[in-house]
């Protein structure tokens, strides 16, 4: 059976943190399947619009959906379609980058363990596999979430500012990776960055505040 596209839709998105002006005050779009750029200066909302799209955020106002399924009226059926994986936090770190990427296959239906190995050896990975992800640097950590990411299988993917903290191989590579995904015809892929490679077909700007 074909797979439908995926479609994300965002009607008025609002979102204020406590006490302050609107980050986003009033927000549409509606993106069929490929790749995405968000792009914005520092401290215009782009994270916290990807955590919003990955339902880890409630929006103060209008609604998301995600492949058919309205984060307001079903939050589980829409969480399940999206990935949006962060290993920043403390919250991984006794764990080893191989037993991380282990649990990301448990929790994507759709993870790919051929995608998963093109990603560690694209990433160069295989020599920090099996090391605790404390001990790893802030750019192999990123590597570890943005393999996780790109194997998932989800019908939408989010990533932040993926280039960062890179080596020059793997940003070459991540950007044949995204060459590759452009025209993809059924999964959504939204990349929030400073700025969109030349030539990228769908950008969405952030004003700045």
């Amino acid at each position: 059976m074909a797979t439908a596209p995926c479609h994300l839709i965002a009607e008025h998105l609002h979102f204020a943190w406590p006490g302050q002006a609107p980050l986003i005050p009033d927000l549409s779009f509606d993106l069929g399947p490929g790749l995405h750029w968000l792009v914005g200066d520092e401290g215009c909302g782009k994270t916290t619009l990807l955590r919003l799209l990955g339902g880890e955020l409630v929006p103060g106002g209008g609604r998301l959906c995600a492949n058919g399924h309205w984060l307001d009226a079903s939050p589980t059926d829409y969480r399940a379609q999206v990935a949006w994986v962060n290993v920043q936090g403390e919250a991984h770190d006794a764990i080893s980058a191989a037993a991380f990427l282990d649990s990301m296959a448990s929790h994507f239906p759709r993870f790919s363990a051929e995608a998963l190995a093109d990603m560690v050896d694209g990433l160069a990975l295989a020599p920090h596999l099996d090391k605790p992800l404390y001990m790893l640097s802030t750019g192999s950590r990123r590597k570890v979430a943005l393999a996780a990411a790109l194997a998932s299988g989800q019908p939408l993917t989010l990533i932040d500012q993926p280039f960062a903290a890179l080596d020059g191989g793997s940003i070459r590579f991540l950007r044949e990776v995204f060459a590759d995904l452009a025209d993809h015809p059924t999964r959504t892929w939204v990349v929030a960055d400073f700025e969109a490679p030349a030539g990228a077909a769908s950008t969405i700007h952030l004003p700045g505040r």
